[in-house]
């Protein structure tokens, strides 16, 4: 007896055993996505392989899983997910992070490109009244 791949429910499997909140998923997965919409793509027999690749990005998780759950390969997955570090200690890498930390890395990306621009500006500045002085 073949078993049925419900995919939205295999997309809920992995977010939870990561650890990541409908609402996270969402925030990853941009602004036109929310936690209703999450929950509504989990109740879905077949996802679009588009999305489930976007998804599968966003989680780290290969797009096959999803088409293809089974639990001890899951389990495997996950376990791979993490990096055994050379120095012995496991590295568990932060799955969940929050949209405050995101939005100051944007904040400070956006001031890092501004001192460029102005940056730019002043050596332009400069230039044109180098080329005034010379005429």
């Amino acid at each position: 007896m073949e078993q049925k791949i419900h995919q939205g429910r295999n997309v809920k499997r992995f977010r939870e055993m990561l650890g990541i909140k409908q609402e996270a998923l969402a925030f990853d997965l941009g602004e036109d996505w929310n936690q209703k919409k999450i929950s509504l793509l989990e109740q879905k027999d077949v996802v679009e392989e588009a999305l489930l690749k976007r998804i599968s990005e966003v989680l780290k998780i290969p797009v096959e899983a999803f088409q293809n759950f089974d639990e001890e390969q899951a389990i495997n997955i996950i376990s791979n997910t993490f990096n055994d570090q050379s120095n012995g200690y496991n590295y568990y890498p932060t799955f969940n992070v929050n949209p405050i930390e995101k939005w100051i890395e944007a904040l400070e990306e956006i001031k890092r490109l501004n001192a460029e621009l102005l940056k730019t500006k002043d050596e332009q500045i400069r230039l044109m009244e180098k080329l005034i002085q010379d005429k």
